[in-house]
């Protein structure tokens, strides 16, 4: 009895971010099914490298969320950094490296501002965020006269639309590009042994040795098919690069560091968090900053993508990480969520964006899927929570 109440509390404890995954494959599924180009190499490396941003904004989106805030203005913060990018490097004939580091330093300024008046002012990030999203849109215009500037072109364009590729050879396909895709496989291995290990250490309840190898093997392979297909296509895009650090880097922070447990404390139980002498004004400052590098990075990476800045550049950007955020595992309430949840909802969006387009759907049918995904998912969320407190 002993162990079918632990396997039990094992499933509920794992079920939305397993339910996520079993969501991700269901739909890859049918869109491989309706299209058969959907999991050709080169549609595969364009949703890397049109989808990439979001991802990155997502990363510093579950970070806000988590600890019970919402950030509205990240769209409006990416036209702004790729504006100021282009001004320098486009106009003024400035180094590429100018212009991204003028554009990460006005994201860590306008993260500094928002984060001065949540943390130390107490406006709500709603209203500190909205007035931030029309705030940075009206200087976005300003910086750019109201015209778009083009192209970038040389090294900045290659940060998102570069590859690296050829290193070690061919026979058809990129052989770099799979040794680095195996070298993450066994990272991963790795950690997940690890993981398990110390789980048993402190007496908590693990899947069977058979099932965890089986989840091992499952996503060894799904990775290296992965890494197969970029391989046979034009070999490994700088951008996934980039994803992959931050996505390790913001992993382990969230995880393993103190920052990292306060926040889910300031989220969890903001009282409770005060009376354990976590600085809850400094944790809101910091994520604020964060959120403000993260989107400046994301508007690096836009601007370098459509090799140029608009004034309407990111419209809409910060409804697709807060969906993406919601929809892998975040709560409405804060506390809970993770990064690699985050990357998987984003995924989510990613590929019913690319599986619609390929079929040809209409924007205003995609744009109501999308709303009804969201919705579900938060639906999801407090059904969830209304389950588990009725099994405590």
């Amino acid at each position: 009895m002993t162990a079918i109440a632990g396997f039990r509390d094992l499933v509920t404890r794992n079920m939305r971010q397993s339910g996520i995954f079993v969501a991700f494959v269901a739909i890859v599924a049918l869109f491989a099914a309706l299209n058969q180009n959907f999991l050709s190499p080169g549609n595969l490396t364009n949703i890397v490298l049109q989808y990439s941003y979001i991802l990155i904004l997502a990363i510093g989106m579950i970070l806000i969320i988590v600890a019970g805030q919402i950030d509205l203005s990240v769209g409006s913060v990416v036209a702004l950094t790729g504006a100021v990018s282009a001004v320098l490097v486009i106009r003024n004939g400035m180094p590429w490296y100018v212009g991204v580091l003028a554009a990460i330093g006005v994201g860590l300024a306008v993260g500094a501002w928002q984060g001065f008046w949540v943390a130390f002012v107490g406006i709500p990030g709603f209203i500190v965020t909205l007035a931030g999203m029309l705030l940075f849109r009206g200087l976005t215009y300003r910086v750019l006269d109201n015209v778009s500037l083009s192209p970038f072109g040389g090294t900045y364009y290659d940060i998102a639309n570069g590859f690296q590729n050829g290193l070690l050879g061919g026979y058809g396909v990129d052989i770099f590009t799979l040794v680095i895709f195996g070298i993450a496989v066994v990272g991963y291995a790795v950690a997940q042994w690890r993981a398990r290990r110390g789980r048993i250490a402190y007496q908590q309840v693990v899947e069977s040795m058979p099932l965890f190898v089986l989840k091992i093997v499952a996503v060894a392979v799904v990775v290296m098919w992965f890494g197969y297909q970029l391989a046979s296509s034009r070999g490994l895009p700088n951008i996934l690069i980039l994803l992959a650090i931050l996505i390790i880097v913001y992993t382990l922070i969230t995880q393993k560091s103190v920052f990292g447990r306060h926040v889910y404390a300031v989220g969890g139980n903001l009282h409770a968090a005060e009376l354990s002498g976590v600085k809850v004004k400094k944790i809101n400052f910091w994520i604020f900053v964060n959120m403000g590098f993260l989107a400046s990075v994301a508007g690096v990476v836009y601007s370098s993508r459509m090799n140029g800045a608009q004034p309407g550049a990111g419209n809409m950007f910060e409804l697709d990480a807060i969906a993406a955020c919601f929809i892998g595992g975040a709560s409405t309430t804060g506390g809970v969520g993770r990064v690699g949840g985050a990357m998987i909802g984003g995924l989510i969006m990613a590929v019913m964006s690319n599986g619609m387009q390929l079929m040809g759907v209409p924007q205003s049918i995609q744009q109501v899927v999308k709303g009804l995904v969201l919705l579900l998912a938060v639906a999801f969320d407090i059904w969830n929570k209304r389950r588990a407190a009725a099994l405590r």
